[in-house]
C-alpha cells in the first residue's frame, strides 16, 4: 500500500505540472489527468472481481504495476503525440493497482477481525508513508531543475511494488494479533 500510494499521490499531484513542463497547455494537461483519473475509477470497479477469481494475485499485481509505471514514464518521456495512449495505460494500471491493493486486505484475512487489523495497519502506514511521494518529486525537481530524475524514482518504486506485490499476491492468510496472543498464552501455560 505504501508504494501504491506513492505512485498514486505522485500522479495526482504532479502529472499536470510535468505535462506543463513538457510544453502541454494547462487546459490540455488538466484534461489528460482528468481522463486518466476517470479511467482509474473504471479500473477500480473491474480489478477486484478479477483478483478474487484468481488462485493468487502475483502476476496480476505485476501486470498492473507495469501498466501504471509504464504509463507514467510514457507521459514523462514519450513523444507528446502518444500522450493520450500513455495516459490511458497509466489510468487503467493505477486504478487496478489501487483496488487490488485494497482487495488483498480482504483476500488475505480469515475473518473480519484480522481484516480490520490488517486494514488499519496497511492503510494507516501506507497512506502516511505514501504521502512522501509528492514531496520526493518536489525535492528531486528542485535539485535537478527537471523531472527526468522523477522517472527514475517512479521506476524504482515500481520495481519495489512488483516485488512486494508478488509477495502479497501469494495464496496465504495473514495471522492477526489475536492469533499471536493465543500462541503466546499457549506457550506460557505449557511452561
Amino acid at each position: 500500500m505504501v508504494l501504491q500510494s506513492m505512485l498514486s499521490f505522485t500522479v495526482f499531484g504532479w502529472l499536470a505540472p510535468i505535462l506543463r513542463d513538457r510544453g502541454v497547455p494547462a487546459g490540455h494537461a488538466g484534461l489528460v489527468v482528468s481522463v486518466s483519473v476517470i479511467l482509474q475509477t473504471l479500473a477500480c470497479l473491474v480489478a477486484p472481481g478479477m483478483a478474487a477469481k484468481l488462485p493468487n494475485q502475483r502476476v496480476l499485481n505485476a501486470v498492473v504495476v507495469v501498466l501504471a509505471v509504464s504509463g507514467f514514464l510514457g507521459c514523462l518521456f514519450a513523444p507528446l503525440s502518444t500522450l493520450w495512449f500513455w495516459a490511458v495505460v497509466q489510468g487503467i494500471g493505477q486504478g487496478a493497482l489501487t483496488s487490488i491493493a485494497l482487495t488483498l486486505i480482504v483476500l488475505r484475512s480469515r475473518n473480519a477481525h484480522i481484516a480490520a487489523e490488517l486494514s488499519g495497519m496497511v492503510q494507516g502506514v501506507g497512506y502516511g508513508v505514501g504521502a512522501a511521494g509528492p514531496l520526493l518529486v518536489g525535492v528531486l525537481h528542485g535539485w535537478t531543475g527537471n523531472f527526468d530524475s522523477v522517472g527514475w524514482m517512479f521506476a524504482a518504486v515500481g520495481v519495489a511494488a512488483i516485488v512486494f506485490g508478488f509477495l502479497a499476491g501469494r495464496a496465504r492468510y495473514v495471522k492477526g494479533v489475536l492469533y499471536e496472543i493465543r500462541m503466546i498464552e499457549r506457550i506460557v501455560t505449557e511452561v
